[in-house]
């Protein structure tokens, strides 16, 4: 997680500027995202472990997953396979890596005030705080087991897709 917290951290107001509704820059790291799982699911499947230097590169992949349109479960499962990680420890890796860096938004938006324990939908912010936290233990498990038993080139076309309509759209 230490390059994506780098990044973050360091880059914040130019990567806010990714984020301005550019359909077509969306589309296109759809593409990318596609093609990254295609790849990914012609890989050998082997029983390597994530080392140092795997987390160091995987941790790469969730920083270019900052820009919009590139899947950073995407990215870093599929970083993971290339580099030799069986799937389902790829999946496990991939969701457990996220948590630093969501507690840390959530620190800097706290030191920073964007949230504080005065505003008045501080009841609200906690019941969505717990809502997605069950919900997203939930829909990690279900999807540690899909990507276990399934195609990552399925969720590829679906990017492929996605990002060939962002594209189109993106130009009107």
């Amino acid at each position: 997680m230490v390059p994506a917290a780098f990044i973050g951290f360091v880059f914040s107001d130019e990567l806010e500027s990714f984020f301005s509704g550019d359909l077509t820059l969306v589309g296109f790291m759809l593409i990318v995202t596609a093609l990254l799982l295609w790849l990914a699911d012609r890989a050998k499947d082997t029983v390597k472990e994530v080392s140092f230097k795997n987390a160091f590169v995987i941790g790469v992949a969730q920083a270019i997953a900052i820009l919009p349109g590139i899947s950073r479960s995407g990215a870093t499962i599929a970083t993971s396979v290339l580099l030799g990680i069986d799937r389902g420890r790829a999946a496990r890796f991939s969701f457990l890596m996220v948590v630093p860096l969501i507690l840390g938004k959530m620190a800097k938006d706290i030191l920073s005030g964007e949230i504080s324990p005065e505003m008045n939908n501080m009841g609200i912010l906690i019941a969505g705080f717990a809502s997605a936290f069950i919900f997203g233990i939930l829909a990690c498990t279900w999807m540690i087991a899909l990507v276990k038993k399934s195609k990552l080139s399925y969720f590829g076309v679906y990017c492929f897709i996605v990002g060939v309509l962002a594209i189109v759209f993106g130009y009107y």
